[in-house]
């Protein structure tokens, strides 16, 4: 009988989804009696009936690694601990579905599962893992928010996306003598504004971990624009706020989604800036999705396709309840429950956020 493996993409979607699944079913073909099954939608695709699995073999997963999204498909919503049940009022309500999934994966011959996801599939993986599931986890996600790898695939082909939008707003920008706002993705932590600002060369950024003056911001403007003329370049942060404010957002009515839906951040900096008395032009554009879709760039692939070789490997060695990482320059396996402990957010003395203010970018404190 063949050892099996299944796989889930988890979470939101992040380019080098697919370069990880096919470097899994590539690696696995290099040794005897195993095949690799995808789970579609997460974990939704085993718990369903009737169950949504396929076979993932060398020809189905050829040339993906160069589209974005994943050929198994993916979701935030729900779960294995938190699956959406309708009661006959109509009413919502959540139940416990894992037990029952670890017979399912039984059931399967399933020998071990790789799932690739967030923070919130990891912590997923670790309950799972803590429950007797043999589980690997392998980071992704944009935000590069994960703490025990230096970075996670997806968060490249992102800043690549911010930074060319940063490029495109200076010229018009500087063409009107207008102040633009870009709003980046960014929960809560602020890599991506940070990197695309300094490599776009944006005057002002504002991200999560730093609550922003509306004065510092209205200053570092005048500083550039005097009597109409001069441009202002700002990028923001979705989970960026004010000093003794909350981030723009507001509770999801979606089914199984539990996080606040963040939006607005670029238009309340707008609105805040016109009552803080700035009556120079003001443009907001949000860059939403685009972040997340389209073809991941080389760096991504490279680095995709290297968890997904160690992920199998980790299969191999049963190195059960670790994740993947990437320690420059090596990829290596790290405690899952390490993993999650805290987020990767930027901190105060990070030497990127050095750099920002080195070279002049106003951080709105």
């Amino acid at each position: 009988m063949r050892n099996r493996v299944l796989v889930v993409t988890g979470g939101g979607d992040c380019p080098g989804l697919n370069a990880v699944i096919r470097a899994i079913v590539k690696r696995s073909s290099r040794e005897r009696d195993w095949e690799i099954v995808g789970s579609y939608e997460g974990f939704n695709g085993i718990l369903r009936e009737p169950m949504e699995l396929i076979i993932l073999d060398e020809k189905k997963v050829s040339g993906i690694h160069v589209k974005g999204g994943t050929i198994i498909g993916t979701t935030n919503k729900g779960g294995p601990f938190a699956w959406p049940v309708k009661n006959k009022d109509g009413s919502w309500a959540e139940v416990d579905r894992s037990d029952e999934l670890l017979r399912k994966l039984q059931y399967q011959n399933i020998e071990a599962t790789i799932n690739i996801g967030g923070d919130g599939s990891q912590t997923i993986s670790q309950q799972l893992f803590e429950k007797g599931c043999n589980i690997i986890g392998v980071p992704k996600t944009i935000d590069n928010d994960i703490a025990g790898t230096d970075f996670t695939f997806g968060f490249q082909t992102a800043v690549e996306i911010a930074t060319d939008a940063v490029d495109k707003l200076v010229t018009t920008a500087e063409s009107h003598n207008r102040i633009l706002i870009l709003e980046v993705m960014g929960r809560d932590a602020g890599w991506i504004a940070l990197h695309s600002a300094v490599a776009g060369g944006a005057e002002i950024c504002l991200i999560p971990e730093i609550p922003y003056d509306i004065d510092k911001i209205l200053e570092r403007i005048h500083s550039r624009i005097c009597k109409g003329r001069g441009f202002v370049n700002i990028v923001i942060s979705e989970g960026a706020k004010p000093k003794g404010g909350k981030a723009s957002g507001h509770k999801s009515d979606e089914v199984g989604y539990h996080n606040l839906k963040l939006e607005g951040a670029a238009m309340r900096l707008m609105q805040e800036l016109k009552d803080a008395g700035c009556e120079e032009d003001i443009r907001a554009t949000i860059l939403g999705h685009i972040q997340r879709g389209g073809s991941p760039n080389a760096n991504d692939r490279i680095l995709a396709t290297q968890f997904g070789v160690k992920a199998f490997e980790m299969v191999l060695e049963k190195k059960y309840g670790k994740m993947v990482a990437y320690r420059h320059p090596n990829i290596v396996s790290v405690p899952i429950k390490d993993a999650i402990a805290e987020s990767n957010v930027v901190k105060p003395d990070g030497q990127l956020l050095k750099t920002a203010r080195g070279i002049g970018i106003s951080m709105g404190d």
